[in-house]
């Protein structure tokens, strides 16, 4: 199986291999702002690669995970962050998806409901006939002997 591929440089990798794993968890749960799907360790963009020098630096200080991203989230606001807290300020965030997919299913059953009517009105509906038919059928009509005259 292939290893996926990340953005990180050799150049920002930390001497200590536990503070360079401490940043790599960081730079997975950070949103790239240029790509905004994807995290700063996977994304090759130049901000990307900033916020990346930017955990290393404050953990190279001595910040903890919590204030690292306390500290970008003050800078950046919750959408730094891939997976914002659910509060009050995020609901649109953590709703639209699915408001929007009921929204769909809801548009979906209508139309299905509205057609499957005028299907069956059109089912139990007589055919029309055509000019001809009709003027055949006048003709018919017209011709027939009424009712109590010997056939």
């Amino acid at each position: 199986m292939a290893s996926p591929a990340y953005a990180v440089q050799p150049d920002e990798i930390m001497p200590n291999p536990a503070q360079e794993a401490r940043a790599r968890n960081l730079s997975r749960e950070l949103r790239c702002m240029v790509c905004q799907n994807q995290s700063i360790d996977d994304s090759s963009a130049p901000l990307a690669r900033d916020l990346r020098l930017l955990v290393r630096e404050r953990i190279t200080e001595g910040d903890s995970d919590q204030q690292v991203l306390d500290f970008l989230v003050a800078r950046y606001g919750d959408f730094v962050l891939l997976k914002p807290p659910f509060e009050k300020s995020t609901l649109p965030l953590w709703l639209l998806t699915p408001l929007v997919l009921l929204g769909g299913g809801l548009a979906l059953w209508g139309y299905s409901r509205r057609r499957s009517k005028a299907m069956q009105a059109a089912a139990d509906a007589p055919p029309r006939l055509t000019d001809e038919e009709e003027a055949r059928l006048a003709k018919l009509v017209a011709t027939e002997p009424s009712a109590g005259e010997p056939v």
